[in-house]
């Protein structure tokens, strides 16, 4: 009897590091849930199921958290923040809140003290020339998260910018470490949200805020300096948002307008968050809005909608590291499956030096040109995953731009507005 001996190249192992990586992009990246991938393996023939899948990506994660908790570290020491954070479903925090509601209903109590919520943040953060995405999933908020990474910030080095919207939640416990800056786009849709019942005192409003983000898509396309940016609207959007300012105060203080009403509370988000919301003209690098966080968070939101929930802390804590250190190759223009094999099989290379495997780090020094190639961001871009921009944020309304050429006086069809409407 002769038995055939394996193909070249194949190893003892069961399951290669290329195939890991597919399940790990596929849970992650495609927000395929397991059971699903288990029944399409069935129509191939060739059966493997949820949990043996759900083992191989744990093996990946096992490869990978030192490398995520060394770009948590470098992260920490970058000058610019965007966060926002979304809801999670973790069954055994679920089982918790029900039990802590028995508890508080067991005294008489209508509502639970302890806290109940469970969130996934995600944290942008540019660190000179690089672009680090974390994920954290958990009971803790956003602003928690980003003062854990501001604990690991050595103290020698500048307040970083801070971007997010206005929520509390997003706060840390000492706002005097950061420079808090707050999304113009948030501002400008509570005025969108309701310009069908106020046309006209919204137009106002939309005017100008497009005004300000075409000057900003200029200044980006003319790759002008974080000091020129900032002279740059200091010049043009500066005046507007002065005049938007003054009249904001005059539909106050006239009263034409009355404050409980959507339009009072548009106006009043905007006067009570002014400072904030104009860093951009006074902070070299201070961004308009926090889109760049938003589109991060929609792997974890496609994640939610396919596969709904994640079993424990600890699951949603692989999940975390993993869409981390896919979300940063993919920005970054690297093959995600195959940085993802490289963890694998040089791991103790990479236990060794994690910092020398940071996906930027891996795509200088390791990547092939042809992994490159292959994964550019047009390719993504035409995939429809959310990392193919730079880190300037998607326009908000675009349209006719105020000025063709930087440099040429802009015009201002908006500032007519401030006197229209009195």
């Amino acid at each position: 009897m002769f038995t055939a001996g394996l193909p070249e190249g194949v190893g003892e192992a069961k399951y290669s590091p290329q195939a890991r990586a597919v399940l790990a992009v596929g849970r992650y990246v495609l927000g395929l849930p397991l059971y699903r991938i288990e029944a399409y393996q069935a129509m191939l023939g060739v059966p493997v199921p949820d949990a043996t899948q759900w083992d191989q990506i744990e093996q990946v994660g096992d490869c990978a958290y030192v490398v995520c908790a060394q770009m948590e570290q470098v992260a920490a020491q970058g000058e610019l923040i965007f966060q926002d954070d979304t809801a999670v479903r973790i069954l055994s925090l679920i089982q918790e809140n029900s039990e802590i509601a028995a508890a508080a209903q067991a005294p008489g109590l209508s509502t639970a003290k302890a806290r109940t919520g469970m969130h996934t943040t995600a944290l942008v953060v540019q660190v000179g020339e690089h672009t680090a995405i974390l994920y954290y999933s958990g009971r803790r908020h956003a602003g928690e998260n980003l003062q854990e990474l501001l604990d690991k910030r050595e103290a020698d080095l500048d307040k970083p910018l801070a971007m997010s919207d206005a929520l509390t939640s997003n706060e840390v416990a000492d706002e005097s470490r950061l420079i808090r800056c707050h999304c113009l786009a948030h501002g400008r849709r509570k005025f969108s949200d309701v310009a069908d019942v106020f046309p006209q005192e919204c137009q106002v409003v939309l005017a100008v805020v497009k005004q300000v983000f075409d000057h900003d898509e200029q200044a980006h396309d003319a790759q002008l300096s974080p000091s020129e940016r900032l002279a740059y609207h200091q010049r043009l959007s500066g005046p507007l948002m002065e005049g938007l300012h003054t009249w904001l105060a005059k539909q106050v203080d006239d009263r034409l307008v009355e404050p409980n009403s959507s339009l009072g509370k548009a106006i009043a988000y905007l006067q009570g968050h002014w400072d904030t919301l104009t860093r951009f003209l006074h902070c070299e690098g201070a961004p308009l809005d926090n889109n760049l966080a938003e589109r991060a968070l929609k792997l974890f939101i496609r994640q939610r909608k396919n596969s709904l929930f994640f079993q424990n802390e600890h699951s949603a804590y692989i999940a975390s590291v993993l869409t981390s250190l896919i979300a940063t190759c993919l920005y970054a223009g690297v093959n995600a499956v195959e940085y993802l094999v490289a963890l694998q099989e040089h791991r103790r290379e990479v236990f060794a030096d994690p910092a020398a495997w940071l996906p930027w780090a891996y795509a200088s020094s390791r990547a092939s040109p042809e992994a490159t190639r292959r994964q550019s961001r047009a390719i993504w871009a035409r995939s429809g995953l959310p990392f193919h921009s730079t880190m300037r944020s998607s326009r908000a309304d675009r349209g006719t731009r105020a000025s063709t050429l930087v440099g040429h006086q802009a015009k201002r069809p908006c500032e007519s507005l401030f006197i229209i409407i009195q």
